[in-house]
């Protein structure tokens, strides 16, 4: 009985753990991969990332996006993220993102769990 219990808890901390690993390697990819060029509160080089996580491709306000992300059709989804991060300029070629892409797709995984997380700061009314 003893070890069923201690083996129970022993998962569940494994378990629990690993959002917070996830989340750990998310923030990871991004600092390495996409802050350069990115940010969550503003447009720089590329556009503003907050809620991009469902929301159609070239519609950060403000951003001036190429013609080929303002004609993708594209909707960010979580699969069609992923595609793109491994590939920009298969997915879309003729973007203005440059970035060679995220082999590996555990790093993609992360870095998708990450944005997803990432709302839009709402102005007070």
């Amino acid at each position: 009985m003893l070890r069923a219990g201690v083996i129970t808890l022993a998962l569940t901390v494994l378990i629990s753990a690993v959002p917070a690993q996830a989340g750990e390697e998310g923030v990871a990819v991004f600092r390495g991969s996409c802050v350069a060029c990115h940010s969550f509160s503003q447009n720089r080089v590329g556009p503003g990332l907050a809620g991009v996580v469902g929301r159609p491709a070239a519609t950060a306000p403000g951003y001036v996006y190429s013609a080929a992300m303002r004609n993708s059709g594209i909707v960010w989804t979580e699969d069609k993220l992923d595609a793109f991060l491994a590939a920009p300029q298969t997915v879309v070629p003729g973007t203005k993102m440059t970035f060679m892409g995220i082999r590996d797709g555990g790093s993609r995984a992360a870095l998708i769990a990450y944005l997803k997380a990432q709302q839009p700061v709402q102005q007070p009314q």
